[in-house]
């Protein structure tokens, strides 16, 4: 069942220099208990993609639902009844954390704005919170510099699941943290959502993680999505050169392959003047004079598998750009020694 679909949306800011186009039209839909991963360069609209999706910012163009609910201009009331059910994960646990807050204040304030048990059933809700993301109880009277990084990403994670969320944003909330604490936080939001069937809309620039955590993978390029598939067949045979690009830039640790890095040539044109026809069509090796001036429309072509290009189907074959299959046991083994060195440290 769908928890979350946008049809179309759009978020253009209006400046000096022009309009800016954040999001161009995006459409996708999100399960429950699934998770979706938005990958791209900076700057290309994951994180607008994100708020617009809980209207914490408003929408240009297109519709957004939730549950089934169209919430495109629903009133207050009814967004404080969806916010319940829909929190997001912020990428710097630190900022996103009220310094002159304790951890219990913190832990409290969603149950407190929702109405949510009283102050015994709270002060029982936040150590539970505390327990489920592998804190403990005494932690609830400290302050957020009192925390590392990583802990305090966890309470970022403990406030998000307060009120007993359906769904929940996670913009890139592991790439502020150490390689082996963003194994531990990666797998803790894997047990959580097995554990609460959460739905999860995940934004990373970091393939190796997207890999571990998505159901489904979106590539977001200049405000638009050009290619959406299932997490294996986007790795094993992605469709769009755009796509082909970001997995080539994979850093891979083999000697041999030093020096062979291939990232996306040139720069992302300015979303204030944006190419016509295909937007990746400056960049992009392959491209003919039709993607100068025609648009590709964001077609299937196979189950499940869209793409915005015109050349998808005659692109010769590219070699996987990585084994999938190691990674889910590689993540495990980097996130239970990290835990086991932090044991011997108390």
């Amino acid at each position: 069942m769908t928890i979350l679909e946008l049809n179309g949306i759009a978020k253009h800011f209006s400046t000096r220099g022009g309009v800016v186009r954040a999001v161009d039209g995006v459409s996708f839909r999100l399960a429950r208990g699934e998770t979706l991963a938005l990958v791209g360069e900076s700057g290309c609209g994951k994180s607008t993609t994100a708020r617009l999706a809980l209207r914490l910012i408003e929408p240009s163009a297109g519709t957004l639902h939730f549950d089934g609910a169209d919430i495109t201009k629903a009133p207050a009331k009814t967004l404080r009844a969806m916010r319940r059910r829909a929190q997001i994960v912020f990428q710097d646990p630190y900022a996103s954390l009220n310094p002159r807050h304790s951890i219990a204040e913190t832990l409290e304030e969603p149950l407190l704005v929702h109405g949510i048990g009283d102050a015994a059933s709270r002060r029982a809700r936040v150590a539970e919170l505390l327990s489920l993301v592998g804190l403990s109880p005494f932690h609830a009277e400290r302050f957020p510099h009192e925390f590392s990084g990583g802990q305090r990403q966890r309470i970022g994670i403990a406030r998000a699941l307060a009120a007993g969320p359906d769904l929940v944003v996670c913009d890139e909330p592991v790439s502020a943290l150490d390689v082996s604490i963003q194994a531990q936080v990666v797998n803790l939001l894997k047990d959580l959502q097995a554990r609460f069937g959460l739905a999860y809309l995940f934004i990373a620039h970091d393939l190796a993680v997207v890999r571990h955590m998505a159901d489904r993978v979106a590539v977001m390029y200049l405000g638009r999505i050009v290619e959406q598939a299932d997490k294996r067949s986007l790795f094993a045979a992605p469709s769009h050169p755009y796509t082909r690009a970001l997995l080539a830039a994979i850093p891979r640790p083999d000697p041999a392959g030093r020096g062979r890095l291939s990232p996306p040539p040139g720069d992302p044109p300015s979303p204030i003047n944006p190419p016509a026809g295909c937007p990746f069509h400056p960049r992009c090796g392959f491209a003919e004079a039709r993607c100068a001036t025609d648009v590709p429309p964001l077609r299937a072509i196979a189950p499940g598998h869209v793409v915005a290009c015109h050349l998808a189907e005659s692109l010769p074959p590219q070699p996987a750009a990585v084994d999938d299959r190691p990674s889910e046991n590689a993540m495990r083994r980097i996130a239970l020694s990290a835990s086991r060195m932090a044991a011997k440290a108390m």
